[in-house]
């Protein structure tokens, strides 16, 4: 939309961002406090014929007290239970960099999706704090290693290359 300012230009309205436009507004859902209509039940089957006096409501859900939109959400919440995916470094083990997120955000517990080797680069998922017991399940998911390399000359045959690295 745009607004028209007193000198006739036209001025813009100033856009907002998303994390924006959840800080300022609630997108919950309320429930609704219309009761239900009565309907005659008096034809239906036996197992139905209380069907007019459950607690129906127009809406689909009722909020609980806790919980929030995840951009309101306080930053503890998120290291209480949180994952952090994180592209692991050449060097250091990856005890070493789930110690170190460990030291660095003063946590009791963390632990690891798997180790990568310390020369490896890669994905490495670190659970926090109750997202640790979530660490089984990633375990067993498997690794897959993608390895660039150069050789001296140009190779004529690719296949012999083959041959020779997968046996």
């Amino acid at each position: 939309m745009e607004e028209v300012n007193n000198t006739g230009g036209k001025k813009k309205k100033e856009k907002k961002s998303l994390g924006e436009i959840h800080q300022e507004t609630s997108f919950a859902i309320e429930p609704s406090a219309v009761p239900a209509k009565s309907i005659d039940t008096s034809q239906w089957p036996l197992l139905l014929k209380n069907f007019d006096k459950l607690n129906v409501r127009t809406n689909h859900y009722t909020p609980l007290p806790h919980g929030c939109s995840p951009l309101k959400r306080n930053i503890s919440d998120y290291l209480k239970a949180g994952v952090i995916n994180l592209d692991k470094p050449s060097n250091p083990s990856s005890h070493e960099v789930v110690a170190w997120i460990k030291q660095i955000l003063r946590l009791e517990k963390t632990g690891h999706s798997g180790t990568l080797d310390p020369k490896v680069t890669g994905c490495l998922i670190v659970c926090l704090e109750r997202s640790t017991r979530l660490v089984k399940s990633q375990q067993g998911a498997g690794k897959e290693y993608v390895c660039v390399f150069r050789l001296h000359e140009s190779v004529g045959n690719e296949l012999k290359v083959r041959q020779v690295y997968f046996g």
